[in-house]
């Protein structure tokens, strides 16, 4: 149950109507989490603003194994099912790769590197290992890239931390627990 109300338009804070009326064009509806996430203008901005540039990190099937990883490490529901959608839909991942995802791997040996050094950065609250890194480059990824999988692993979770706080209402098709895929 929602632990709180999701926005109505004319409720939106005129801070954030702007970053929320372009996602709801850009995606054709609100989410319930952004509706949310408008009330404060100062974090749903800050995250917006984060988001649109992380959008050009890496690759989007890399972007979006990333998410599915942690947000499935992170027990967040929520993302689980907006990170299955847009896989599937946008990064046209097959339903393999994204099982995959949630189990932290990839079908690609670049995108798995990334998905597992994703998964121990939050394991190790970024305390990875020298071979942890010596891993992740030796599969082609650049100091720079790491960074970028830092910076998502970070902005994944901060929607994995709102969205399990605030618990907002299901508006993507919902996924199965991952001990039953």
């Amino acid at each position: 149950m929602a632990r709180a109300a999701a926005l109505k338009p004319e409720q939106v804070p005129a801070a954030s109507k702007p970053t929320l009326d372009t996602f709801t064009q850009s995606i054709g509806f609100t989410p319930t989490m952004m509706a949310t996430f408008a009330q404060s203008p100062i974090a749903f901005n800050a995250w917006a603003a984060l988001l649109g540039s992380l959008s050009k990190a890496l690759d989007v099937k890399t972007r979006d194994s990333i998410g599915l990883a942690v947000s499935e490490v992170n027990g967040c529901d929520y993302c689980l099912t907006v990170h299955s959608f847009t896989a599937e839909h946008m990064a046209k991942l097959p339903a393999a790769d994204i099982i995959l995802a949630r189990n932290g791997h990839a079908s690609d040996p670049k995108r798995d590197a990334a998905v597992q050094f994703a998964r121990k950065v939050i394991a190790t609250r970024g305390k990875v290992s020298d071979a942890d890194l010596q891993t992740v480059r030796a599969a082609g990824h650049t100091d720079a890239n790491i960074m970028e999988i830092v910076a998502l692993v970070a902005m994944y979770s901060l929607t994995n931390f709102f969205n399990n706080v605030f618990d907002p209402e299901q508006d993507f098709p919902t996924v199965p627990p991952a001990g039953s895929i």
